[in-house]
């Protein structure tokens, strides 16, 4: 089997990204705490998160307006100015967090980079992923990067036929069952699931431990050596 591409996500793969959102919900869950119990704003939150990714997608900047629009709703549009200027705080913070690299990220991406063209497949907001890119210092080990609006079979068609040999010479390595692994496999690709502890509801799914071309691997140091057994 000929492996010449790995498509890698971005967030809580290569960096931290879902611990910023449980941090910035918590926050977010204190402030509208006078105005509704929390099993109630949680409900209403990920609705709103829900109904607006078809309008902003995803990301910081959707999941702000979609706070924003919860507390309006909550508070019966009573909510206090304090409340919206502190979302909009929290939001700003999270786009402005320094990324680093977890740990073992650099080292196998350079190993990997020897060997395949890797291709950075991500969703969320195209100028906050370049921007989160650029300042975790692995962009030059990149041969192309692609922020798509889905990850889905087509998507992964595209990048890998566009940047790669096929889908079929492909291998994509990610922490979501929903958007890395399944979408890769149904394209014909090779899937590698690198697990994050934290993973958001709307990306949860069962993984298919039993297709032949996926595996579920302790971490991205890992991945290596599986390419190693498929060559």
């Amino acid at each position: 089997m000929r492996i010449t591409t790995v498509g890698l996500d971005a967030d809580d793969t290569l960096w931290h990204n879902e611990t910023l959102f449980r941090l910035t919900h918590a926050r977010f869950l204190a402030l509208l705490e006078p105005h509704a119990d929390e099993a109630a704003l949680q409900s209403r939150l990920a609705e709103a998160e829900q109904r607006n990714l078809r309008l902003y997608g995803y990301g910081v900047k959707g999941f702000t307006l979609s706070m924003i629009e919860t507390a309006i709703e909550i508070t019966h549009g009573d909510v206090p100015v304090r409340v919206i200027r502190e979302i909009l705080a929290a939001g700003r913070e999270m786009l402005t967090e320094p990324v680093e690299p977890l740990p073992g990220v650099e080292t196998a991406l350079a190993q990997l980079s020897e060997k395949y063209r890797l291709v950075l497949i991500t969703k969320g907001d195209l100028l906050h992923q370049e921007q989160k890119l650029a300042a975790s210092g692995l962009g030059d080990l990149f041969a192309a990067v692609e922020i798509v609006s889905e990850k889905d079979r087509g998507a992964y068609e595209r990048v890998f036929s566009r940047h790669g040999t096929g889908a079929a010479e492909a291998v994509m390595a990610g922490n979501s069952v929903k958007s890395d692994i399944i979408p890769a496999l149904e394209a014909g690709a090779w899937a590698a699931l690198i697990p994050y502890p934290l993973v958001w509801a709307h990306e949860a799914a069962t993984a298919p431990k039993d297709h032949p071309r996926y595996r579920e691997l302790a971490s991205l140091a890992d991945l290596p050596g599986w390419l190693d057994t498929l060559a």
